[in-house]
């Protein structure tokens, strides 16, 4: 049990018990008693029938859901898995923790399999290809397998090279469960000193940790399952990438992904002035400040390439 338990806590304790079994896992193995923070996540959205609701509650959840689709795709995405733009190693580390708030693992984790996606893009070694794969297994089941879950070290030397992102891989739930307690005794402070907003501690919790993170997983896990099978295709890459507004909204702009595959390294993923990407406007900003810099964006000539003629 205490093996069991310890998985959920270090991640190196996965590959320490079986990194010879993990290489070669099947891909629906799933090993469930790691699994159950994730499951248990998604049940405790059902506290909403005890703890009600309230508008603030709401907007705290809206307002998380945005701030860390922000630090999925700007950050984990845009930065650490293409290197679209370049920052100093203290603001990297901040990027980093930002990122472990969404609750999708560590920095080298999400960018190594993300590089391994592009890589090989709709072929039968693509972990979420709903091509190959189907929408389930695309959309979550990839996430959950005992295949995918070691970090691919080898895909993201650079980084791992910074003992601070290798830790804070190793023990990517320490910033999920200070942000949970963080939410909870928020929600306590406002419950004391500000009755009037109609929250408390449970109730923050539920809104502005559970419902917001589930929300952010699924919108996030659309890029997989939905936007290589659903939308336009302005370029002809060699996977089934396609442009999808919709998704592009939920998700501050990765919806371009057609966009994207075609040129990976670019901060922009809506290449024309009508594209909306929220998350590239952020990263101006940043820009602006001073925090980052050297943002990339796709060169004319690329951007009129490749397209396809109907």
């Amino acid at each position: 049990m205490f093996k069991k338990l310890i998985k959920w806590f270090d991640n190196d304790a996965v590959k320490i018990e079986g990194s010879a079994q993990t290489q070669q896992a099947n891909w629906q193995q799933i090993d469930w008693p790691r699994v159950i923070p994730f499951v248990l996540i998604h049940l405790a959205c059902l506290g909403v029938f005890w703890v009600g609701f309230s508008w603030f509650a709401l907007c705290f959840a809206i307002a998380l859901y945005a701030l860390r689709m922000f630090a999925v795709t700007g950050f984990y995405h845009r930065y650490f898995s293409h290197k679209a733009f370049r920052t100093t190693r203290f603001f990297q580390f901040i990027l980093a923790v930002f990122g472990a708030s969404a609750v999708q693992r560590g920095p080298l984790w999400w960018a190594s399999h993300h590089r391994h996606h592009h890589v090989n893009s709709d072929e039968i070694e693509d972990a979420h290809s709903p091509v190959q794969h189907g929408f389930l297994w695309s959309h979550l089941g990839w996430f959950l397998s005992n295949k995918h879950f070691a970090t691919q070290t080898e895909r993201v030397k650079e980084l791992a090279k910074f003992v601070e992102l290798r830790l804070l891989d190793r023990f990517d739930v320490i910033v999920p469960t200070l942000l949970g307690i963080g939410i909870y005794l928020l929600g306590v402070w406002l419950d004391d000193y500000y009755p009037n907003f109609g929250t408390n501690g449970l109730q923050l919790l539920v809104w502005g940790f559970a419902i917001s993170t589930v929300f952010l997983y699924h919108a996030t896990f659309t890029v997989n399952s939905l936007a290589h099978v659903w939308g336009k295709r302005r370029y002809a890459t060699t996977d089934h990438s396609r442009n999808n507004i919709w998704i592009a909204l939920i998700t501050l702009g990765e919806g371009w992904h057609n966009n994207h595959h075609h040129y990976p390294g670019s901060a922009r993923q809506g290449f024309y002035w009508w594209e909306i990407d929220f998350t590239y406007y952020g990263l101006k900003m940043l820009a602006a400040c001073g925090l980052i810099w050297d943002l990339r964006t796709v060169p004319l000539a690329i951007r009129e390439s490749r397209k396809i003629k109907y």
